[in-house]
């Protein structure tokens, strides 16, 4: 015991000489596996990531506890980061964790495959303890794009704590900023996460794709919650879980990102998206990506998002949706993504749902289902159109697909299921 607590301190100490004067550090001795963030009652003062980072590693070597954060605006520069058995949980909606304004510059030498730092033009804008991704004009999507918090700059030379996943070319436009994650879970189980507001500042900061980062991000993970979390203005995916089993995500709020709503993806297996809205987003409402499988999503209010209500597509099976209300998307109210049979969403069920007034961008289905996409179930839905958008047939099936049922849905104001020839 007195080692572990010899080794909290070290770590406290070794934190507090980046830290402001009035951050403070955690009394040890009666944080106990409880500790409290923001305010001068609380057991570390400050409001900031750092703070709250400084919180979230205590009780790391305890083997977890929560982290509560009293209210306030907490100016976040870097990814909080949860490690197994932790639960960061706010105080309603008057905890909010507001991402610092963005920065941006361009290397001047090559920043090659697995290195852990990167020679700029400009470090004037960033610090340690900062999230940054890199990427060029070739490796600028998805997995190809590294994600790392920063350890040291020294003149123009920054140091972080991933190594580079590409060789990024300073002649094909390598480029380093601070755009990031609010709150991430990597390799991690057992971790909540809840009762707290999100401030993206999409205006100044640089985007950031999905499968490197999100509002709330996490990867490689099970068995994790996500409770009355509401995000606004992030540039990038709201929410992202990637790699993952056993994700709960309930009582959530996307809105106004210039990305997805929701996106679960890249093999996550058994989610539960439940009682979630997601509204006014650039992109899709809720994009399950490739092998989505064996998940619920029910009771969700999806609406007036620039792209589909929910996109389905790679190996996206097994899934149910029901109770939803999914309307005046810019698109389809439900794609099926075009894909051959071997990896097409099959096997999914949709039920209780109401679809109505959807294609505010263009022509558009309640339901389209394209590629070669078998054994689709629609049973007992409302898929209406009113006017509001031009959602002009109810059910379309595309040329490959079969084996779709419908049964019992309530169909107005529309043509009720057309095959496409």
């Amino acid at each position: 015991m007195k080692k572990t607590i010899g080794f909290l301190f070290l770590l406290l100490i070794s934190y507090s000489v980046l830290l402001p004067q009035n951050i403070g550090l955690v009394d040890i001795k009666n944080a106990g596996c409880f500790i409290t963030v923001g305010g001068p009652g609380a057991d570390i003062p400050g409001f900031d990531s750092r703070a709250i980072q400084i919180a979230l590693d205590a009780l790391k070597e305890r083997g977890g506890g929560t982290v509560k954060l009293n209210p306030g605006t907490y100016d976040i520069t870097g990814p909080v980061r949860l490690s197994d058995n932790i639960t960061l949980t706010g105080s309603g909606t008057s905890t909010i964790l507001r991402k610092c304004d963005g920065f941006k510059t361009s290397f001047i030498i090559d920043a090659d495959w697995g290195m852990l730092k990167a020679v700029v033009k400009d470090a004037s804008g960033f610090r340690i303890g900062m999230g940054i991704q890199l990427y060029d004009s070739q490796h600028d999507q998805g997995w190809d794009v590294t994600t790392a918090v920063i350890t040291d700059i020294q003149d123009n030379t920054i140091y972080f704590d991933n190594r580079t996943v590409n060789d990024y070319l300073a002649s094909l436009n390598g480029t380093i900023t601070n755009g990031c994650s609010i709150i991430e879970a990597v390799d991690a189980e057992n971790v909540k996460i809840s009762d707290l507001v999100i401030d993206g500042n999409k205006s100044t900061n640089d985007y950031i794709n999905g499968c490197r980062g999100g509002g709330v991000y996490i990867h490689k993970s099970k068995n994790c919650l996500v409770e009355n979390v509401k995000i606004h203005d992030f540039n990038g995916d709201t929410f992202s879980w990637q790699i993952t089993e056993n994700i709960t995500v309930r009582g959530c709020e996307a809105s106004d990102g210039d990305g997805l709503g929701f996106h679960p993806g890249t093999g996550s297996d058994h989610s539960v998206v439940e009682n979630c809205i997601s509204h006014n987003n650039m992109g899709d409402g809720i994009f399950l990506c490739w092998r989505v499988q064996n998940g619920i999503f029910r009771n969700n209010t999806v609406y007036a998002n620039g792209g589909n209500g929910f996109s389905i597509g790679h190996k996206d099976t097994d899934n149910i949706f029901e109770n939803n209300h999914v309307y005046e998307n810019g698109y389809h109210g439900v794609l099926f993504r075009n894909e051959n049979e071997q990896n097409s969403g099959h096997r999914n069920v949709f039920k209780n749902n109401v679809i109505e007034n959807n294609g505010t961008q263009q022509e558009s289905a309640g339901f389209y289902i394209g590629g070669e996409t078998h054994d689709i179930t629609i049973t007992d839905n409302v898929i209406s159109s009113s006017g509001k958008g031009n959602q002009g047939t109810a059910i379309l099936i595309g040329k490959k697909s079969t084996n779709v049922t419908a049964t019992g849905n309530t169909i107005k104001g529309s043509r009720e299921i057309v095959r496409e020839k």
